[in-house]
């Protein structure tokens, strides 16, 4: 890993049904922070929490999930990410917007073709988030919301990680 490479900060957003899952990268290895943000008074309170984000570690590039027609985000989330790419360019941030299958394309590489086998090789990747692994969904239940926290995640990893032909070099 290149001097560059190792100082680009990244914060990576992805919205939930009463939030958002974020995680904040130092380079491709060091995950400084990550969370889930509860926001009960909905759009405008989860646009101040990621405000305070951008304030407070100062993110080279700002991730987020690209939806585009046909996708499977709901409106609300749609919405927060809209907005979302209306405050990184207020604040004069770089953003990507990635596509959920280039993430998984990514971790295919790797035999995580599952959304849960995608999160378990970030929990051994990162084993501070190895306690917050959620167990695997039934089709009944709701998706965990510590979800969020892992996709946040594999889409900054897209990002991140040099690919080639073997795959990403360090998952």
């Amino acid at each position: 890993m290149s001097t560059a490479t190792s100082r680009i900060r990244v914060l990576s957003i992805d919205p939930t049904s009463r939030g958002f899952g974020f995680a904040v990268f130092e380079g491709v290895d060091r995950l400084i922070d990550w969370g889930v943000v509860h926001a009960k008074a909905g759009h405008r309170q989860c646009l101040n929490r990621i405000e305070r984000l951008l304030e407070r570690y100062k993110p080279c590039t700002l991730v987020i999930e690209e939806t585009k027609r046909g996708s499977r985000r709901g409106p609300r989330a749609q919405q927060l990410l809209f907005s979302t790419k209306r405050l990184a360019a207020k604040k004069h941030v770089k953003l990507r917007a990635i596509l959920h299958r280039r993430f998984q394309q990514l971790f295919s590489q790797t035999g995580a073709t599952t959304k849960h086998r995608i999160a378990q090789v970030i929990a051994e990747r990162f084993p501070e988030l190895a306690l917050h692994l959620p167990p695997p969904r039934k089709p009944w239940k709701s998706e965990a919301e510590m979800m969020a926290v892992f996709d946040a995640v594999a889409f900054a990893l897209t990002i991140l990680e040099p690919t080639s032909s073997q795959g990403p070099k360090s998952l």
